[in-house]
């Protein structure tokens, strides 16, 4: 029968006392190997579709998603932890919002949680200063955390008096809405430009993660 690897990983290999039969030499030698590679997938359906019965996934597998453009271990509780942060999603706006800078967006941090970056401004009018909770953009629900979550960031905002307002509050819904809340008084950018709010440095854990 075969012997295993010297480095206690449970390769086996062919010895001469075996029958001689190379694909079956072959191919259990192949099927040992593989697991401890980094394996490639199309996308993350591909890998649950191939990684079943007995080529089930085990704790220490690591893969590379082709679509998703990413590396994952296998854990033992049987969740995939992300080894790579991911690629950048440009937020979906809602009407009347964009980018203004620093390409908004959001994306999946190694070890898990989501990233968000860029500046974004009202395409006409000043932003919504009366108290009211508005809507700006979306992420995917999917990566939305549990429970709404709060947040302190930048903008650069001057009043009508020229005081100037640094701050806004950012809301990040379960659903994935996105909202702002801001100081009365103003939404006029300094020196002419228009008035804007950061979302660099937001982080979260999605639900689940």
């Amino acid at each position: 029968m075969p012997n295993n690897d010297a480095y206690g990983q449970s390769v086996p290999y062919p010895v001469l006392s075996d029958a001689p039969n190379i694909e079956t030499s072959m191919s259990t030698l192949v099927n040992g190997l593989v697991p401890y590679t980094v394996m490639r997938f199309a996308n993350a359906n591909d890998r649950s579709a191939r990684l079943i019965g007995t080529t089930k996934p085990v704790p220490g597998m690591v893969t590379y998603l082709i679509a998703e453009d990413r590396w994952e271990a296998y854990q033992a509780n049987g969740t995939w932890l992300l080894l790579s942060d991911g690629p950048w999603t440009p937020l979906t706006f809602s009407s009347g919002y964009a980018a203004y800078g620093g390409s908004p967006g959001w994306r999946r941090k190694a070890g898990g949680g989501i990233e968000l970056r860029g500046r974004w401004q009202k395409t006409s009018g000043n932003l919504i200063d009366t108290g009211d909770i508005t809507k700006f953009a979306s992420i995917p629900s999917s990566v939305a955390p549990a429970a709404v979550r709060y947040f302190l960031c930048a903008s650069n905002r001057v009043t009508s008096s020229g005081v100037t307002r640094y701050t806004a509050r950012i809301e990040v819904a379960s659903n994935g809405d996105m909202s702002y809340t801001i100081e009365s008084g103003g939404g006029v950018g300094t020196t002419g430009a228009p008035a804007w709010v950061s979302i660099d440095g937001i982080q979260f854990s999605p639900a689940g993660d």
